[in-house]
């Protein structure tokens, strides 16, 4: 008869081996990344903040000012305290009151606010199309409530080339000029602002909070952002309105933050970072080491035994529990003495009915007697007991047949 062919294993062990590595550098590269997300994003994300180089982003007002000599950061990390910097801040539509009120400002603070809907363009990413201007005076009135109490925004229809003017006592005195062509000018009013910048028809497109002299509001974006600098008339009056901000040598903070690419300090990229990196090393190697451990000690998988064993050992275990479980263990003394003293007789040649003959060996060896052993099993009542009369059998048994010699 023909053995059996072995049948092959389903997988193949450097198969399975491959699988675990891939898995575990996939995990891991996994990690790092989710813990350095925020500072993998370039901000070519179409939206208005000082990353975005889309029409309604204002990445050219940076490069801007640094070409003309002004020391100018781009933040991604928040302030915990108040910045020695002028703060440009450019909120997205949606931005909460409270939000905007707990940033902390420098010594001064230029809030340009939100004008154009748009839309992302599907051919190209980091472009975006036209789709309205914002005209909500409820949510501009909210947003700015902490630092005047009415703001209301004005809309000149149509495409206009408006001309602008510093006023005078203010530190854009002096300024003039005519902007590029400019689609929806949007002037601001209210109680509670004081005019920095005017138009042509005496509305203010820079005003000055009176509550809060050090916070300044740019009604319209197109004098800031991308496509309002494309035209150099428009960059002059931007870059402007920058330089009276950073007036004193300060130099010009654009944050980002507000606009969602906060560079984190969470768990992950702090443990990925010294001074813990070394811990995190210390961890993967371990973990690795106890992976390798693991292969070498453990090899084919155990087949699965029967529930219920079979044969005397079994039985054995069996009745030693049950009798466990019943607490009746310390009644099984008695029962151990006539044993020990069946086997001492039979391996001394006698027979354990001669009780004389074991107390005479007995004496001779200068061992207790059979009867003090048996008296002393019949009063066990504990386990402990038990134990106790038992290691006493046990070593009688041995100077009686001498088995330790």
């Amino acid at each position: 008869m023909s053995e059996a062919p072995a049948q092959r294993p389903a997988f193949a062990a450097g198969a399975i081996l491959a699988l675990v590595v891939v898995g575990v550098v996939a995990a891991a590269a996994m990690a790092v990344l989710s813990a350095y997300a925020p500072d993998l994003r370039s901000g070519q994300d179409g939206r208005a903040h000082a990353l975005s180089k889309s029409a309604v982003g204002y990445a050219g007002a940076p490069i801007l000012m640094r070409a003309l000599g002004a020391p100018v950061v781009v933040s991604r990390t928040r302030p915990t305290r108040p910045s020695q910097s002028a703060v440009v801040l450019t909120p997205d539509q949606g931005l909460s009151a409270d939000e905007l009120k707990a940033f902390p400002k420098g010594p001064l603070t230029l809030i340009v606010l939100p004008k154009w809907w748009t839309a992302r363009d599907p051919l190209r990413g980091a472009f975006v199309r036209k789709a309205g201007v914002m005209k909500d005076d409820r949510a501009v009135q909210a947003l700015l409530a902490s630092y005047a109490p009415q703001t209301r925004l004005a809309l000149r229809k149509g495409k206009s080339r408006p001309s602008v003017y510093g006023v005078g006592g203010t530190p854009l005195a002096g300024f003039s000029g005519r902007l590029g062509e400019i689609d929806t000018f949007r002037t601001v009013s209210g109680d509670g602002w004081t005019p920095l910048l005017v138009d042509d028809q005496g509305r203010a497109v820079l005003v000055r909070s009176t509550k809060t002299p050090s916070v300044w509001v740019l009604a319209d974006a197109d004098l800031l952002n991308n496509q309002g600098l494309a035209s150099l008339d428009t960059a002059r009056a931007g870059a402007a309105i920058l330089q009276a901000a950073a007036a004193d040598g300060r130099p010009l903070l654009f944050d980002v933050t507000l606009n969602g690419l906060e560079r984190g300090r969470g768990l992950g990229r702090l443990m990925l970072e010294p001074p813990l990196l070394a811990a995190t090393l210390i961890g993967v190697a371990a973990g690795l080491l106890m992976g390798l451990h693991a292969l070498a000690r453990f090899g084919q998988p155990r087949r699965k035994g029967r529930a219920f064993a079979l044969g005397a050992r079994a039985l054995v275990d069996n009745t030693a529990g049950l009798v466990r479980m019943a607490r009746r263990e310390a009644e099984m003394a008695p029962a151990y003495a006539d044993l020990t003293r069946a086997l001492v007789a039979r391996a001394a040649g006698g027979h354990a009915a001669q009780e004389h003959w074991l107390d005479d060996l007995a004496r001779r060896r200068g061992a207790a007697s059979p009867g003090e052993l048996a008296a002393e099993a019949a009063q066990a009542k504990t386990r402990d007991e038990l134990m106790a009369v038992a290691r006493k059998l046990y070593d009688w048994r041995g100077e009686m047949t001498r088995e330790r010699r």
